[in-house]
This record gives structure tokens, sequence and C-alpha cells, in this order.
């Protein structure tokens, strides 16, 4: 593989991804109380320090060792390769896209780490607008997917209307 300026765009966004997320991370982990909640921003905002045992809001944290391995560890790994080998043999995606993948993949990257290392993902953030309107507690990994996947929609969105 040729190291291009493009290539570098994307090994950069996922690095630069991943060394945020995990910094926070060990942040969280060595400054705040695990189970504690403290306000930030009054109830709208606050820093937790939570392990999360599962996948996205907790989900797969009940299911048996070998489906976690399968599901939260190997499944995913294959997912970011094949999406990474994608983005780098693809030439015709625009730098947004470039982006969005690449944040994808460091935030998967990073989390996929966390269940490796510690068995679990430090989660930290979240968000009370009102009782209904509200997040489950996440990471920056997290929100690094999920822009990401915001990224890709408007762009696909984009795209679908400048061709009618």
């Amino acid at each position: 593989m040729k190291l291009t300026r493009r290539t570098a765009y994307i090994f950069i966004t996922i690095v630069l991804t991943i060394a945020v997320d995990q910094i926070s991370k060990v942040m969280v982990r060595m400054y705040v109380e695990k189970g504690s909640s403290t306000p930030i921003i009054g109830d709208f905002f606050q820093l937790m320090n939570v392990e999360n045992e599962g996948a996205f809001l907790g989900m797969g944290s009940e299911l048996n060792d070998t489906l976690k391995l399968i599901l939260l560890l190997i499944l995913p790994v294959i997912v970011l390769g094949l999406v990474l080998r994608h983005i780098i043999k693809d030439k015709t995606l625009d730098n947004w896209s470039l982006f969005a993948f690449s944040s994808i993949i460091g935030g998967g990257i990073a989390n996929v780490y966390d269940r490796f290392a510690y068995s679990s993902v430090t989660d930290f953030l979240y968000i009370h607008i009102t009782d209904t309107i509200r997040t489950g507690i996440f990471n920056l990994a997290d929100l690094s997917v999920t822009t990401g996947m915001i990224i890709l929609v408007v762009m696909m969105l984009k795209k679908k209307k400048e061709t009618n």
C-alpha cells in the first residue's frame, strides 16, 4: 500500500480518534469515582464513570462469554477491517465521507480495545434534557461513531438530492 496524502488523512483521523477517546477514558478512570454522577451543566450534562460490559446502551451484556467474544470482539474487528479496506480502495469517496468512515473505524477500534483490555467499555457522558429526551451514558468513541454515521447519512441525502 502506497502512503498517499489521502491514506495519511485516513490513518491520522483514526489514530486521533482513538487517542482522544483513550485519553478521556484514562482520565475518567483516574479521577471519577465508579458509579458517581457529577453535574457539569446542571442536570443537563453530567460526568459519570460506568463500566459497560455490553455494546451500545449495554445491549449484549447478558450474553454468555463465547457470544460476547464473537459479537463484541471478533465480528467488530472483521467489519472495521473490511470498512478500512473499502475506504482505502474506493478513490471516489469525498473528504467528508473519508472523515466519517475514519471516525467510525477509530471509535470502533477504541471500544473494541477497551473490551479486549478491560472486558468492558468505560462510558462517562450523559445528557438529560427532559425525562423523555435524554441519552444513554456514552463515551467519545461512541460520539465519533455516531457523528460519522450522521455525516454519512447527510452526504448520502445530499448526493441523492443532486442526482434528482
